[in-house]
């Protein structure tokens, strides 16, 4: 659709620079945590360029090292997860049915922008442009921001490239339902589990959404980032379980490299204490997202 792009485009600039301009008093307190750091005036482009590309590594070393820092408690929740997609295998081919009669009354240019948006080439032209904005104005937290978004879609786009190979889980539009594996198979009718674009978009979201406090943004942004998934439903390229788990990893990357960044003390913002904790809950046939003042 032509309106697709400059659609796009509008709501990554209102997104870029609302992050700009909010709370920008903080660049001058954040100058003030751990001596160590280095401020933005005392590098040089290419010392942050450095700085940051470390921080991407680092985010990424983060992500898949995870399982060995995890305790009693995160392996609950990870069997939680495991345990209520399972639970979700159940309803997945007559939530497709409905998906699927839902998406003939969806108007084209959503379920297209969607799509889009779940795309790597146009998902990292984002990610990197955010990026790019804070290296010019030299404005931390924007660069934070970027780093953040593109460790995230690196560690997520890996990880999901690897899984629809090995998984070989078939798409619903192949017509032979949601237990059909080819493992390690290179045909794309094959590569259902987990959903990429789900991964790519909610993971943008929801790095996007870490850097507001207020709630009536957030979920503006939660529910941009959510439209992707859906529209992967609409257009029957994914089972529910598949749009789930991407979800829910998009969560888990994001918050495994904002810790790195926050607890390596790599930017002076990640020092600062949020308002609002933002945790995943998972339970038996519940999934959902619970903030704490």
């Amino acid at each position: 659709m032509k309106y697709t792009k400059p659609l796009l485009i509008c709501i990554l600039l209102a997104s870029t620079f609302s992050i700009y301009a909010q709370d920008s008093h903080d660049m001058q307190d954040s100058q003030n945590v751990g001596d160590t750091l280095e401020t933005k005036s005392e590098m040089t482009t290419w010392q942050m360029m450095k700085h940051d590309g470390m921080s991407v590594y680092g985010g990424v070393k983060h992500v898949y090292t995870g399982p060995l820092r995890w305790k009693g408690k995160d392996w609950l929740t990870f069997g939680g997860v495991i345990a209520g997609n399972a639970i979700l295998l159940a309803v997945d081919e007559p939530a497709n049915d409905v998906f699927r009669k839902q998406g003939d009354g969806v108007p084209d240019l959503i379920k297209e922008a969607g799509f889009r948006f779940g795309k790597p080439l146009l998902n990292y032209g984002l990610t990197t442009s955010v990026y790019t904005l804070g290296l010019i104005t030299k404005n931390e937290k924007i660069r934070r921001t970027g780093v953040l978004l593109i460790a995230s879609a690196t560690a997520g786009g890996l990880l999901q490239t690897l899984g629809k190979t090995a998984v070989g889980r078939a798409r619903p539009l192949e017509g032979e339902g949601n237990l059909s594996f080819r493992f390690w198979s290179n045909e794309a009718g094959y590569h259902s589990f987990p959903s990429g674009h789900a991964i790519l978009a909610f993971t943008t979201a929801h790095a996007f959404a870490k850097q507001f406090d207020n709630l009536f943004v957030k979920g503006g942004i939660y529910a941009l980032g959510l439209v992707t998934p859906v529209s992967r439903l609409w257009d029957g390229a994914h089972w529910l379980t598949d749009v789930t788990l991407g979800i829910v990893m998009s969560v888990f990357i994001v918050d495994s490299v904002d810790n790195y960044l926050k607890k390596d003390k790599r930017y002076a913002f990640g020092s600062k204490k949020h308002k609002i904790r933002w945790n995943l809950r998972v339970g038996v046939g519940q999934i959902g997202v619970v903030g704490r003042f």
